[in-house]
């Protein structure tokens, strides 16, 4: 019987791709055996990751995308099936960090600029990812939330309020697809240790430092412990799983 993370035949897309837990989440999937298109707007490390999977032997496609930017998402997708065939599972990571400023002193132009990545890019990547997966009636959606979508967080509104968003999106979009054959969720990473985690400080090593030490398992998420938490989402394994945004936050929201 075949392993249900065995994705040998199938075909993955992951945005975000070029670092953190999209480039893990993107290899971990072609080290499982599926063909995947990598996207993302930086397109010299989109280009050097694709290439050093090729190098490595893994079916592997890279594409330039801006998510925010409709017709770019539309054609990411459209490659995507016209040179696999198909899309079976899809992540949807690709995101930014909003500008450190309270509420009362954020500009528009941060607000639209987060909104733009964070949420109305994930919706998308879901319209047209949904447009292929319904159709074949099969297909697994994965979006980034964030412990942002479960509290607030001074000093960063825009990107609280796109991670709330994510989380109705991905709820939403799991009962329309659910009928045919499709299953949506979430996750929501704690700290992970990657430069959007540093962001969130401004960069202030010892403020992360301070940070780390208030999770319970005392250190950052590893981009692989993502990668593995996505690719069972993804996979039979999870069949029963539907609109559901799951917690990787190495216990903080259990404390």
């Amino acid at each position: 019987m075949k392993h249900p993370l065995d994705y040998t035949d199938k075909v993955a897309l992951v945005t975000g791709a070029a670092s953190g837990m999209g480039r893990a989440t993107a290899k971990a999937f072609a080290e499982a055996g599926a063909s995947v298109l990598v996207a993302d707007y930086k397109q010299d490390a989109i280009a050097a990751l694709a290439e050093e999977l090729s190098a490595a032997g893994y079916p592997v496609r890279w594409i330039g995308c801006d998510v925010a930017d409709e017709a770019q998402v539309k054609a990411m997708v459209d490659y995507a099936v016209a040179e696999f065939g198909r899309i079976d599972a899809a992540f949807n990571n690709a995101g930014v960090m909003s500008k450190l400023a309270p509420t009362a002193e954020s500009s528009r132009e941060e607000w639209e600029r987060i909104i733009g990545v964070n949420l109305r890019g994930v919706w998308a990547c879901m319209k047209y990812e949904l447009q292929h997966m319904q159709p074949q009636g099969s297909g697994a959606v994965v979006n980034t939330g964030s412990l942002g979508a479960l509290t607030g967080h001074p000093g960063i509104p825009s990107y609280i309020a796109s991670k709330h968003g994510v989380i109705g999106l991905t709820r939403t979009a799991a009962l329309e697809a659910i009928s045919y054959g499709v299953r949506v969720n979430a996750i929501n990473p704690g700290v992970i240790d990657t430069q959007v985690a540093r962001d969130v400080v401004g960069g202030d090593e010892d403020a992360y430092a301070r940070m780390l030490e208030s999770i319970p398992i005392r250190r950052a998420g590893r981009p692989e412990e993502i990668a593995s938490v996505v690719l069972w989402l993804c996979s039979p394994a999870a069949s029963y799983v539907v609109g559901h945004a799951l917690t990787v936050d190495g216990g903080v929201t259990a404390a």
